[in-house]
């Protein structure tokens, strides 16, 4: 990675049918589970489709990043809160996986106010020869039953099977953004705009509001809550991050409620940079720890950040995404897309970070080198093992043969989603309704 980190090749991308895409087909969340052998994706329709990671390719180079449908299930269905005369949505927001404690998996799905886990599990016998039963499953009369038979496992084709084991409901008010599994397994938090809750992943009828940010009086509200996540290797300690830019750093052993903080992560403004857009761009969209617990990463609209967690005071690392959109931030206003929520994610080693772009760009930057690279996921350059070309926009002046102009750039193609096997270099990138998966280059 430290040499190519501007070739990549292209393994394998899944395209849910691009000719006939609807608004439910569009990935809202992509996430490998703790191995890196599974991969999940959910879309606006409450689907997920989860990839196994091909089994003959870990000894096959140039194969090692071919995933495959491994299962499509619903996850959640729209619903109607009569009540309030609220429609619910059906999307998923955030999918997370549970660490594999016997051969069945288990994953955290979850919508605008509904977190449900499910068991993703393969049957390949099927039980017969009941006494009660007959073979399609119908009673039989006692009174022909005159021997007591065995019931036997009988080999039938591979069967994946998904199965809502539990479902955590009515504890929010507002639309959930972010769920994240603690690192002791027994528990997880999900957050929405004001609150954030600790659950039990075994009991579904009570949870704890650890965080409340919510005024007596709602026309006091200044800030909403935007991502929250667990260190990984501290059960007690998580951040959460906000509209104004600022991450705030919890320990749940100081109080039951953690309105106060532990440390505030917060760059103070540069006054000559004020202007109208200031207070959306530093909203941040994403915060993750690295998987060391050292540092947090958090993206806003034009940067991705690196916290050290002992120095509050300024970020220790400031990457420019797409700088050259700050000119731009007018016509971003009006057509909504400023709003535009951008993941960032980690390698697993922390060296290298990755996020989105618009015009299905996406960034990576080296945290050794300081190199930096654009790519583009399209289904121009989808073939199989076909290298991805380094992109550069040109902001002004004359343009090169193999530059786009910043005037060119399509906002409504834009990587939102994005995730990174958890030990090697490969990277799954939600374009739309097309999922990219690439390696890094193989000789």
């Amino acid at each position: 990675m430290d040499e190519e980190i501007d070739t990549r090749k292209i393994n394998n991308s899944f395209l849910r049918d691009h000719n006939y895409a609807t608004e439910a087909d569009i990935i809202s969340t992509v996430e490998f589970n703790p191995t890196g052998e599974l991969l999940a994706t959910g879309d606006k329709g409450g689907r997920v489709v989860v990839f196994q990671r091909e089994q003959g390719s870990k000894n096959q180079p140039h194969r090692r990043g071919e995933y495959n449908v491994y299962s499509t299930f619903q996850s959640h269905e729209p619903e109607f809160d009569y009540l309030k005369s609220l429609e619910i949505e059906e999307k998923i927001n955030k999918i997370r996986w549970l660490p594999q404690q016997n051969a069945a998996y288990f994953l955290l799905s979850t919508n605008d106010k509904t977190v449900k886990l499910w068991k993703v599990s393969e049957r390949d016998k099927r039980p017969e020869g009941y006494n009660l039963k007959d073979e399609e499953g119908r009673i039989r009369d006692p009174t022909t039953i005159t021997a007591l038979r065995v019931p036997v496992l009988q080999p039938m084709d591979l069967m994946v099977e998904a199965t809502p084991r539990r479902v955590f409901s009515n504890a929010h008010t507002y639309h959930i953004n972010s769920i994240s599994v603690n690192s002791d397994y027994e528990t997880y938090m999900s957050t929405d705009d004001l609150r954030i809750n600790l659950w039990n992943l075994e009991i579904t009828n009570r949870s704890f509001n650890i965080v409340d940010i919510k005024p007596a009086n709602m026309e006091m509200l200044t800030e909403v809550i935007t991502a929250a996540e667990f260190q990984p290797n501290q059960c007690n300690t998580f951040v959460y991050s906000s509209s104004k830019g600022s991450i705030r750093l919890c320990d749940m052993r100081a109080s039951a409620l953690c309105d106060n903080h532990s440390k505030l992560f917060e760059e103070p403004e540069d006054p000559s940079n004020r202007s109208f857009f200031s207070e959306i761009i530093s909203s941040i969209s994403d915060v993750k720890f690295s998987h060391s617990g050292r540092y947090l990463m958090t993206r806003d609209y034009l940067t991705v950040k690196v916290w050290d967690l002992n120095m509050e005071s300024k970020p220790l690392e400031t990457y420019q995404v797409h700088d050259y959109l700050r000119s731009k931030l007018c016509s971003l206003y009006e057509n909504d897309c400023i709003f535009d929520k951008f993941e960032c994610v980690w390698n697993g080693s922390d060296s290298v970070i990755m996020t989105g772009s618009y015009n299905n760009f996406f960034r990576m930057f080296d945290r050794n080198t300081k190199r930096d690279v654009t790519l583009e996921a399209s289904r121009e350059n989808s073939k199989p093992r076909a290298i991805l070309k380094p992109r550069k926009v040109c902001v002004g002046g004359k343009r090169r043969k193999d530059e786009i102009s910043v005037d060119s750039l399509d906002f409504s193609k834009k990587i939102l989603h994005s995730a990174w096997h958890p030990s090697e270099n490969i990277i799954a990138v939600a374009a739309t309704n097309n999922l990219y998966i690439f390696q890094d280059k193989v000789n």
